[in-house]
C-alpha cells in the first residue's frame, strides 16, 4: 500500500472533503518495512516542519487513517508529547482511523504459526526463513504495536502472545473509528473486512483497560465492505463528511 490508493476507482476521500469541506489534503508516503513506532516518530517530526513552513497560519489539524497508517498516526501523538511542545499536536482536533487493527490482525498471527511450524522440519526450514521476509511494520500487525517497547528486545518471528502495555487515544482529540465488514448487515461480523476484525478497528479488547474509548456515535460498521473498499466506498465517505462537517 502507499499514499497513491487514496484514489480508487475514481474517488479520493481528501479530493473529495476538500471539494465539500475545505480541507487541504497532504497524503504521506512512508516505509512500512520499518516498525510502525519509527515511523510514529518520523511522522511526528514531519508534521512539526509542515506547520512550520505552511504559507499560511494553520487554524486546524485533522488526520486520516488507513490500515497501518491509523496506527502510524497513534504512534505519533504519543511520541509528541515526549519532548518539547509540539505546535502541531495543539493543532489536532480529530483522528480518524479506518480499518484500523487497533488490536491486531488473525492474518499475521497466523504467518506466525505457519513460522514455527515451518520450522519443526530440517525439510520445511528454507520455505520457514521464507515466511521471515515479513518486514517489521507488518509483524507489528500482530496486535497493533504502536510503541518502541511492544516489539524492542524481542525476536518478532518468535511465538509469543500479547505483550502490549496500554496506550490510550491521544486526549484532547475528537477520535473515530470505522470498521469494515464483509457480512451483509445483521449478518456475522467476525470475519471482519477480510484483513482486520471488526472488534479490532473499533478497538474492543477482552481486558478493559487495553480497550480504547471511543464514543459509541464515533464508531460505525461498513456492511458488506472489504479493506480495500474502505478507501472507495460511498457510505464511507459520507460517514467521514459527516464526522468532519
Amino acid at each position: 500500500m502507499n499514499d497513491l490508493q487514496w484514489n480508487r476507482r475514481g474517488h479520493d476521500h481528501g479530493a473529495a472533503l476538500e471539494r465539500d469541506l475545505g480541507y487541504t489534503p497532504v497524503y504521506l508516503r512512508y516505509n512500512s518495512g520499518l516498525h510502525v513506532s519509527t515511523n510514529g516518530r518520523e511522522l511526528d517530526t514531519m508534521l512539526e516542519r509542515l506547520v512550520s513552513e505552511w504559507p499560511v497560519p494553520v487554524d486546524e489539524l485533522v488526520l486520516l487513517g488507513h490500515s497501518m497508517g491509523g496506527l502510524v498516526a497513534r504512534s505519533a501523538c504519543h511520541y509528541s508529547e515526549l519532548g518539547d511542545a509540539r505546535v502541531w499536536r495543539s493543532k489536532l482536533t480529530k483522528l480518524i482511523c479506518l480499518g484500523t487493527p487497533h488490536h491486531g490482525a488473525p492474518l499475521e498471527r497466523g504467518g506466525n504459526w505457519v513460522d514455527v511450524l515451518l520450522g519443526v522440519s530440517r525439510y520445511s526450514t528454507p520455505l520457514a526463513r521464507l515466511g521471515k521476509l515479513r518486514s517489521a511494520g507488518v509483524t507489528d500487525l500482530r496486535f497493533g504495536n504502536v510503541l518502541d517497547e511492544h516489539w524492542h528486545g524481542r525476536d518478532r518471528f518468535e511465538l509469543s502472545g500479547d505483550m502490549r502495555n496500554e496506550l490510550m487515544l491521544p486526549a484532547g482529540v475528537e477520535c473515530y473509528a470505522l470498521a469494515g465488514t464483509t457480512s451483509a448487515e445483521g449478518g456475522s461480523n467476525s470475519f471482519g473486512d477480510g484483513m482486520v476484525p471488526v472488534e479490532s478497528a473499533l478497538g474492543r479488547h477482552d481486558h478493559s483497560h487495553m480497550t480504547l474509548a471511543f464514543p459509541e456515535e464515533h464508531q460505525w460498521v461498513a456492511y458488506g465492505v472489504g479493506h480495500i473498499d474502505l478507501l472507495s466506498r460511498p457510505e464511507v465517505y459520507a460517514k467521514l463528511r459527516s464526522w468532519l462537517c
